[in-house]
């Protein structure tokens, strides 16, 4: 008995560790991955200045949002912006390790991870802010005017000096979101909306700085409707 009850949690251990593996996720097949060591041409930044390829300790190369980008959005929402060109998906599972590296900023000291974008007045972002308020450490929605909260979100993000795993998983379906940070089993941000269904992915900042890398996607590419 004991032993049938060790061999189903290994099993359940290794269910769990498969659910991510190098070619699927959650059922999702892997359709790009970036580590950034080739450089960052799959990428259009709002502000070429702002975003640069960065030598690391440890780390390698990675995305570097160095600097405010030269952008004004036409509603209230975040200014530092890059976006993955060509592949717009509408179910995924994306996986991404980042450093926020403004260590001075206060409460909403932030990064963010853009989807569903399908131009600037409609998309959603998940605002990884240090303190919770109406507007920080939310995930947002834009639809032709300033950014508003959806869903439910955790106290604060734990920004520190360090890297940071992050997923976020989408099925448009059910209108799911769900925002993972460093704990993969438990989310730290859910909602519920069906606006919209497909877009591309971004990375960026609300007004801090932030470094990118290991970047994988999974998930069901989709071709945008005709407008």
């Amino acid at each position: 008995m004991l032993y049938r009850t060790v061999l189903a949690i290994i099993v359940c251990m290794s269910l769990t560790a498969l659910s991510c593996g190098a070619e699927q996720c959650d059922g999702l097949p892997l359709i790009f991955a970036d580590d950034f060591e080739q450089g960052a041409d799959r990428w259009q930044p709002t502000d070429l200045k702002a975003w640069k390829i960065t030598e690391t300790d440890g780390q390698g190369k990675v995305y570097d949002q160095h600097r405010q980008s030269d952008y004004k959005p036409p509603h209230r929402s975040p200014s530092n912006l890059s976006l993955l060109k060509d592949i717009v998906v509408g179910d995924f599972v994306l996986l991404i390790k980042v450093r926020n590296t403004a260590f001075e900023a206060g409460g909403h000291r932030d990064c963010c991870i853009f989807f569903g974008y399908q131009n600037p007045e409609h998309f959603y972002y998940a605002h990884q802010g240090l303190v919770r308020d109406a507007i920080s450490n939310q995930l947002l929605k834009v639809d032709k005017g300033p950014r508003k909260p959806i869903g439910q979100t955790n106290e604060g993000t734990p920004w520190d000096k360090g890297w940071h795993q992050v997923k976020l998983v989408r099925r448009v379906k059910d209108g799911t979101i769900e925002l993972y940070f460093d704990d993969m089993q438990k989310p730290a941000k859910t909602a519920v909306d069906k606006d919209f269904t497909w877009g591309k992915i971004g990375l960026g900042s609300f007004g801090d700085t932030a470094q990118w890398d290991d970047v994988k996607l999974y998930g069901q590419k989709v071709e945008p409707p005709d407008e």
